[in-house]
């Protein structure tokens, strides 16, 4: 030690980027890496799902909840697959994939090597949490996650009441009981401080509404029941046994002690050793509990133990996972379309060896697997006008890539836009554009044009949409884009919107031209009929290789440093759009 302040010394003077947003280190505690982990997760599971379900029941009727369902399409997640010795040009198994989520600067997976006298780790790790909880590769041993999309939050309406000593629950007895109840100040960068009334009942913390209800009057308060609140656990008694791993059974072992986010596994080891598993705990409740909110009041609601994490083999030497119906099924309700999975395993197939220089072709592949039902209904139209016929036969000529020099990508995502815009205006659908008044943090998953965008391939196949004559909006949609067709590519407009911690003064005007979408394998989420904008995509990618760790590669949306000014803030910018990064050994930060 040089005697200098640490960084989160109080003594210690304020970096300019902080300095620049009137902020101030703060001080760390014992208990910062599980808040951190915490708040990185705690809506990534989707509990919100369960509202929107309520919601789309409640404006439409129950059979709106499959037609909005995330499997044809709805969220982003991410792709991954695991590729046994005899698939590979070493004999050894070869692990790649990459996560999607929210793009933030600096990015939420920081390039690690730790290595000392116990371990040496190369890895992804989520800036202040200890070890490499998701991706790592200790020389002999590799590991790599994708969500699950199981279901292992539970929400539950609650009937309180203020007592002259505090607040009560409603449970299942019939009898009240006391809640915990206390207050937090809460102070906010360049404001005030704010009082926040913290409640919570023996489901769990209460995350909208109170005994008064939510903002408008209306009578509702919805408690939240989730794994690590239940066990007073997050799962890190596996991080340090991960970071010792040496073979599959140590990392099978040490994911045993693992809570959320509920993630399907892949691991590979130096002896011909493979794994694939489903790792996290998921409750044994009712089924209903699973779709929605349900009342704590009445008894049926109650969590009565712990599923198994499923396990499977590989088929033919491969094993994929892009968050589809699988080996989670048991224990969940939506899950990804199987475009990308469906997608991934078609490339593995078309060569029977592979290195790992060869797959960055399978993280940059921009197949779009959904856009069949809306080229299927263009090509069903008839009596059009000069100006549509010349763009209906131009998407219907495009190859069905979502690459951002493609001016054919363009013209179908265009259309695309037009047609969920016209659909979530439709009078039929109006009722569900009015959302309950929930805090604002749930609300983008109570949206409806993001909803018709997500599922706009089962709008536009299912037998019926409650009477709407969807040829005539694909008409009118085509119309409208045709009077002004898109001057451009696709790159044009489908350009990355990172979130920023941080003002940044040397931010890039606009960032480079994206190829992908949300059902490509290169998933680069836009949200048509609002933006093309991508705001989700590949947070980093990897190729983990068994047979050699210095021929592993990754790479994360900016660069190795998340200090603006830095020469490594943005130096890998450039390789996330074409290829993944050089070797792992060269690239330690």
């Amino acid at each position: 030690m040089d005697g200098s302040p640490r960084r989160d010394d109080p003594r210690r003077p304020p970096a300019p980027e902080f300095a620049r947003a009137a902020l101030a280190p703060g001080r760390w505690e014992p208990w910062t890496p599980l808040a951190v982990w915490l708040a990185t997760h705690i809506l990534f599971a989707g509990f919100p799902a369960k509202l929107w379900r309520e919601h789309i029941t409640a404006r439409l009727g129950p059979d709106a909840v499959a037609l909005f369902a995330a499997d044809g399409p709805g969220t982003a997640g991410s792709n991954g697959w695991l590729l046994s010795g005899e698939r590979t040009t070493t004999g050894h198994a070869l692990i790649a994939g990459d996560p999607h989520r929210w793009i933030e600067d600096p990015g939420v997976y920081q390039q690690v090597h730790l290595s000392c006298p116990e371990f040496d780790v190369v890895g992804l790790a989520v800036p202040g949490v200890p070890g490499v909880a998701h991706f790592g590769h200790t020389g002999t041993v590799a590991w790599a996650i994708t969500n699950a999309m199981s279901d292992y939050q539970d929400l539950y309406h609650e009937r309180l009441r203020r007592t002259g000593a505090g607040v009560e629950a409603l449970g299942p007895d019939g009898t009240w009981r006391r809640a915990a109840r206390h207050t937090e100040t809460i102070r906010v960068a360049g404001e005030g401080t704010v009082e926040v009334e913290v409640i919570e009942t023996d489901r769990g913390p209460v995350v909208a509404g109170g005994p008064e209800g939510l903002d408008d009057g209306t009578p509702a308060a919805l408690s939240l029941r989730y794994p690590p609140r239940v066990t007073s656990d997050l799962g890190f008694g596996a991080l340090l046994p991960l970071l010792r791993a040496r073979t599959v059974a140590d990392v099978d072992r040490a994911l045993d002690a693992w809570a959320e986010p509920v993630n399907v596994v892949q691991a590979a080891d130096t002896g011909g050793g493979l794994l694939h598993r489903v790792a996290g705990r998921v409750p044994v409740r009712a089924e209903a509990n699973g779709l929605r909110p349900v009342p704590a009041w009445e008894p049926g609601h109650e969590w009565t133990g712990w599923h198994t994490p499923p396990r499977a083999g590989l088929a033919d030497g491969a094993a994929v996972m892009a968050n589809q119906r699988g080996l989670a099924t048991p224990l969940g309700v939506e899950f990804a379309a199987p475009h990308r999975a469906d997608r991934i395993a078609a490339l593995l197939a078309g060569r029977r060896r592979w290195s790992a220089a060869d797959l960055s072709a399978i993280h940059t592949d921009t197949h779009l697997g959904s856009a069949g039902p809306l080229l299927d209904r263009l090509t069903a139209l008839t009596g059009l006008g000069p100006e549509a016929t010349d763009l209906r036969d131009r998407v219907l000529a495009w190859d069905r890539r979502m690459d951002a020099r493609s001016t054919g990508a363009a013209a179908y995502a265009a259309v695309r836009a037009a047609v969920v815009r016209r659909l979530a205006a439709h009078p039929v659908l109006a009722p569900a554009a009015v959302a309950p008044a929930y805090p604002e943090v749930l609300q983008p998953w109570l949206a409806l044009v993001p909803r018709v965008a997500y599922a706009l391939e089962h709008l536009l196949r299912a037998d019926d949409l409650y009477g709407i004559d969807r040829a005539a909006v694909v008409r009118a949609a085509l119309e409208e884009v045709a009077a002004r067709p898109p001057a451009g590519p696709w790159g044009d407009t489908h350009r990355l919107t990172p979130w920023r911690a941080l003002p940044d003064p040397a931010a890039p005007a606009d960032a480079p031209a994206l190829s992908g979408d949300h059902d490509c394998v290169l998933c680069t989420s836009s949200v048509p009929g609002l933006t093309d904008r991508a705001a989700r995509g590949p947070a980093a990618r990897y190729v983990w290789d068994l047979a050699d760790r210095g021929n592993s590669r990754w790479v994360v949306p900016h660069g190795a440093s998340g200090t603006p000014g830095s020469s490594h803030h943005r130096d890998q910018q450039p390789l996330t759009h074409t290829h993944t990064h050089t070797s792992t050994e060269e690239t330690d930060a």
